[in-house]
């Protein structure tokens, strides 16, 4: 969703609506209306509602900034003078209808009167000379941050055509930053903001905004931004981004992802416990796993894999689950449930006590598919006594899904397994008793449910639905297939562990996201282990980047005490992947926070792949 700040126009056009109401399904929001939406999506950026008001300077310019304006000093004491005591949500409408976003037209323009060899670029000394000497003058820490971004500055000269690009680009980012935060939070939208109130049920012209007596509505041409200076354009503009800082990795071909797991000797001879699980992608991209407890009753050395699970493949159709990438990490735990200590590692010495595995994959092949699925495949069919059968493909995708929630591999399941299906496809649980029909009504063996029970219990779903097979779909879907029966938002895996000196065990006890918990070892993890870089001339902002093998981890540390909002462009990289899906984005870190920032893979892993990313502290 890209968001183009080139003119007023364009800014009171965005088509992000942060929800259907009823009456936007009836009435489509008018230019006045969505420009009013984006108004307020920037201002609930910067406070908890439109009620309240803008009491300094940098609350004026933050807000300005959030809605995709880049204030020069000049601009903004236009608005806030010495008899300026705050500003409302109506007078931050005025601002915006005012302050015309800069087009990239317009800062072509104004760069070009400083390149002198017409070749896109200006000379580092012509640069500081007119930043520094004229109009509206920089310090030499600015323009230095200037120079030093270092995908635009190179052998002594700014590329001020590749500096306009990332200055549209971000602008974007800001104005889709605040949309997307408007629209998580479903409150806002009952927030009044001024004098207008989104989703009344008639159409109602929409007010005009009344300013707050402390406002100065006296226009002074003089004061306003003129688009022919030179100079306000590319003040406005250079003071987008503070400073910057890159990474570049080169990693080679891998054509075998686990070709360097190397086993430790005489493990044939080690005491072996294996159990299965998933990752499913829910709607919101959001990734959840099963999650296990392992008990090691004595100090011993320890191997450990993580690996997909090998289903039936049928001749032609696609496994991309086989693709996506797994680890496993490991966290003790204490006395205290909230203090768990990470151990990352493949193979190591574990000493006696209980242990959080924690399944891990980066999201960069385990995503939303863009691709529909046309063709819906047949799942019951009716001979020609009218009696309902399962057809072959569906008794095939039934049989892969048996596989991966039979946890423990004994080809049976168990009331506990069986509730981590429900769960997942039906938010409910079975209870003792419907186990005990179930028993009485299909094949069961050791009080467990065999295959054809389990098929025979699918059959019966269909029955009781007269051949409708909607609820097999829901249940299909739930475990991350789709209409064609091909497991695309799904990865089945398999946790080997191998014990020297005793027996592991190992026990599924969850199946839900894990973002919180993990993401904080992941941190701690590459903080530990990872590359540093700190932003120039904001020591408190540091870039962490740890390479492995197989992908790539930036961890983004803001030791301040604000929150900062960082530019990413990957656009150098060479045959890369990144769970964000996006070559150029923007992510906020919250103050005394860390963050992961982004995973990236090789697109292809027969072949060399280059990482090469540019951080830009903008906010």
């Amino acid at each position: 969703m890209a968001i183009s700040p080139r003119s007023d126009a364009t800014f009171s056009s965005q088509k992000s609506t942060p929800s259907e109401s009823p009456r936007t399904k009836k009435f489509p929001l008018t230019e006045e209306e969505i420009f009013y939406m984006n108004c307020r999506a920037a201002y609930l950026t910067v406070f908890k509602s439109s009620l309240e008001n803008i009491i300094s300077k940098d609350q004026l310019y933050l807000a300005l900034q959030h809605a995709g304006r880049n204030p020069s000093q000049k601009t903004i004491n236009k608005y806030w003078t010495p008899q300026t005591a705050k500003l409302n949500f109506d007078d931050f409408c005025i601002i915006l209808r005012k302050e015309k976003p800069t087009s990239k037209a317009e800062l072509l323009k104004s760069f070009k009167q400083l390149d002198v060899n017409d070749d896109g670029c200006i000379l580092h000394t012509d640069l500081y000379k007119f930043l520094t000497k004229r109009g509206e003058k920089m310090t030499r820490e600015e323009v230095n941050a200037i120079i030093n971004l270092a995908d635009v500055n190179a052998d002594g000269k700014f590329d001020y055509i590749k500096f306009c690009k990332l200055y549209m680009t971000t602008n974007e980012q800001c104005l889709k930053t605040t949309l997307e935060k408007l629209e998580v939070d479903s409150k806002l939208m009952r927030h009044q903001f001024g004098n207008h109130i989104e989703g009344s049920p008639e159409r109602d012209p929409s007010p005009v905004p009344k300013p707050s007596p402390k406002i100065t509505r006296k226009t002074d041409p003089e004061t306003f931004l003129n688009k022919g200076d030179t100079r306000s354009s590319l003040l406005s503009a250079t003071r987008k981004f503070k400073t910057s800082v890159s990474f570049t990795v080169t990693m080679g071909a891998n054509g075998n992802r686990n070709s360097k797991l190397m086993e430790p000797n005489l493990i044939k001879d080690w005491q072996h416990m294996q159990s299965k699980g998933c990752f499913f992608l829910e709607e919101d991209g959001e990734i959840i796993s099963h999650q296990y407890r392992m008990q090691i009753a004595q100090r011993s050395m320890v191997y450990l894999t993580i690996k997909p699970l090998n289903l039936s493949q049928v001749e032609g159709k696609p496994s991309p689950w086989l693709s996506v990438d797994t680890a496993l990490y490991i966290l003790k735990e204490n006395e205290s449930q909230a203090n768990l200590q990470l151990v990352f590692g493949w193979t190591g010495e574990l000493g006696p006590g209980i242990y959080w595995l924690i399944p891990s994959t980066t999201g960069c092949r385990l995503r939303k598919k863009i691709k529909p699925v046309t063709d819906e495949a047949q799942l019951v069919y009716r001979d020609e006594t009218g009696e309902l059968f399962l057809t072959k493909e569906f008794k095939s995708t039934l049989s892969d899904i048996f596989e991966v929630i039979d946890l423990d591999g004994n080809g049976l399941l168990s009331l506990e397994e069986y509730n981590f299906f429900e769960l997942r496809t039906s938010g409910e649980k079975c209870d003792e008793d419907a186990w005990a029909v179930c028993r009485e009504n299909f094949d069961t063996k050791r009080n467990e449910l065999t295959r054809q029970g389990f098929m025979d219990l699918n059959l019966m779903e269909a029955n009781d639905r007269e051949g409708d097979p909607c609820d097999l779909w829901v249940t299909l879907h739930s475990m991350g297939y789709n209409k064609a029966l091909e497991l695309t938002e799904a990865c089945p895996f398999v946790i080997d562990i191998y014990a020297e000196k005793c027996k592991p065990k190992i026990k599924a006890v969850h199946m839900e996201a894990c973002s919180g918990q993990l993401e904080k070892a992941i941190c701690k993890s590459v903080l530990s282990n990872g590359d540093a870089k700190v932003m120039d001339g904001y020591e408190n902002i540091i870039v962490h980047t740890y390479s492995c093998d197989t992908w790539i981890t930036s961890v983004i540390e803001n030791k301040s005490d604000e929150k900062v909002i960082i530019h990413i462009s990957n656009e150098l990289s060479k045959n890369c992947i990144n769970n964000r899906g996006l070559n150029i984005f923007a992510v906020e870190v919250g103050p005394k926070s860390t963050m992961v920032c982004q995973h990236v893979m090789p697109l292809n892993e027969r072949q060399e792949w280059i990482y090469y990313c540019i951080y830009s502290l903008i906010s």
